[in-house]
């Protein structure tokens, strides 16, 4: 069985410090006990680290060594309209576990009125789903959760940039992704709300050089597009050569 992994805020001297609900949930839940290890990443590092003792909230650990991590295969970034806010937790959530660096919160014409603001009361909670999410899954990096932007920002966004289009005869993802892998491992992915993007955003994405991909003939909600986009872009790194 895998070792737990757990996020804390740096590494200094050989020591560490778990504190807060990681910490509790640890002690209270887990009954770790002295001398027990544990992985600890500073968000740069993974370790091996083993517990020295308790405080109030706090584990403290001592470092035994230095471990391998293993980089996804690709730099996945996530534009994500703004849906329904219980949606677009599971969407971070499982963007998290299948690796994406980043995930930015994207205004578009068919978000709901309102939701961009009240995403920016969000923002916390959605890193803190984050993390859960990337120690769970074993990550030695979060991703980042930006704040919101409107359409027109992502449309700046880096790498390869391709957007999610439900329209007929759009190419499949992986055939766009296999034209754009030897130029740059940075995949930008634009994914639309509910009801799908306006003639208006498409005609604005391709003329800002976006290329329009499919995921197949069905409908998919935006939280399932984002698992599935992200399990095309890191199969088709995966196996790029083969």
């Amino acid at each position: 069985m895998a070792r737990r992994r757990f996020f804390v805020d740096t590494v200094h001297s050989g020591r560490a410090v778990l504190s807060g609900d990681d910490a509790r949930h640890l002690r209270q839940v887990l009954r770790a006990q002295p001398g027990q290890r544990y992985e600890l990443s500073d968000n740069q590092i993974v370790y091996l680290a083993e517990i020295e003792g308790f405080g109030p909230d706090r584990v403290l650990f001592r470092i035994v060594e230095r471990l391998e991590a293993a980089e996804p295969p690709v730099r996945a970034h996530v534009y994500l309209a703004l849906v329904k806010f219980d949606r677009f937790e599971w969407a971070v959530e499982k963007a998290t576990e299948l690796g994406a660096e980043r995930i930015v919160p994207v205004e578009t014409a068919r978000s709901e009125k309102g939701l961009e603001r009240a995403a920016r009361k969000r923002i916390e909670r959605w890193r803190k789903i984050a993390r859960e999410s990337a120690q769970q899954a074993r990550r030695a990096r979060l991703p980042e959760i930006a704040e919101p932007v409107p359409f027109a920002g992502a449309l700046d966004a880096p790498g390869v940039r391709i957007f999610l289009d439900e329209q007929p005869g759009a190419q499949p993802l992986l055939a766009a992704l296999r034209t754009s892998q030897d130029h740059t491992n940075l995949i930008s992915l634009l994914i639309g709300p509910e009801g799908g993007w306006t003639e208006d955003e498409r005609s604005r994405a391709l003329a800002s050089g976006w290329t329009a991909a499919g995921l197949g003939p069905t409908i998919l909600r935006a939280e399932t597009a984002v698992a599935a986009a992200l399990s095309v872009t890191f199969a088709a790194y995966l196996t790029k050569g083969e």
